[in-house]
């Protein structure tokens, strides 16, 4: 079952057949995984929701640059995460877990996990989502969105019209009841750190 996408930037989900786009390495240049993780402000033992993780690039390197976190891999898109399943057989990873929401395994994370991630879905996410993503959150837990900048010119990404400005973005995490303790900018991209209200 698919979430309801009414409030979303992004008219239509992320089509499984471009899935290469998501493991292109040169991503991380623009959006390095380190400075990403740093802002998880994570502790030993933390579980880590890796929201939307399409095929789990960086839910895959944050496992193996801390393995002393749990990683919940979530999608909701079967397709998506049969890819990230085929990278496990390759390079198996203990602290790793894909799951697929809604499911019984996504429900027993309410309220448990530390971190949540969300990077380049805030624009795909609709209201139901969005609400099921903070629903996630430990009562102090901390979540980070990280999305394409509507204002910046880029060869890459989904349109412009399709992604929040910066300050788009505040407002819609904001209405949601996420308080932003603290902001960020990449080259492309924005960021926000939040806590629920």
């Amino acid at each position: 079952m698919e979430h309801d996408r009414h409030g979303a930037r992004q008219p239509h989900r992320f089509d499984p057949a471009r899935a290469k786009l998501l493991d292109e390495r040169e991503r991380f240049e623009t959006l390095p995984p380190q400075d990403v993780f740093a802002l998880l402000e994570l502790t030993p033992e933390a579980t880590v929701v890796d929201f939307g993780t399409g095929t789990g690039t960086y839910a895959l390197e944050l496992a193996r640059s801390r393995p002393d976190v749990r990683v919940v891999a979530l999608d909701e898109q079967a397709a998506m995460l049969e890819h990230l399943w085929a990278k496990l057989k390759e390079t198996p990873l203990k602290n790793v877990e894909p799951i697929l929401a809604p499911s019984a395994a996504s429900e027993a994370l309410r309220g448990r996990a530390d971190r949540v991630l969300a990077l380049n879905v805030l624009h795909e996410l609709g209201d139901e989502a969005l609400g099921q993503l903070k629903g996630l959150l430990a009562p102090t837990g901390l979540a980070v969105f990280v999305d394409w900048n509507a204002l910046v010119d880029r060869p890459v990404g989904p349109p412009r019209d399709h992604v929040y400005s910066p300050a788009e973005a505040r407002a819609k995490l904001q209405a949601r009841g996420l308080q932003i303790v603290r902001e960020r900018n990449f080259l492309w991209h924005y960021a926000f750190v939040c806590r629920p209200q």
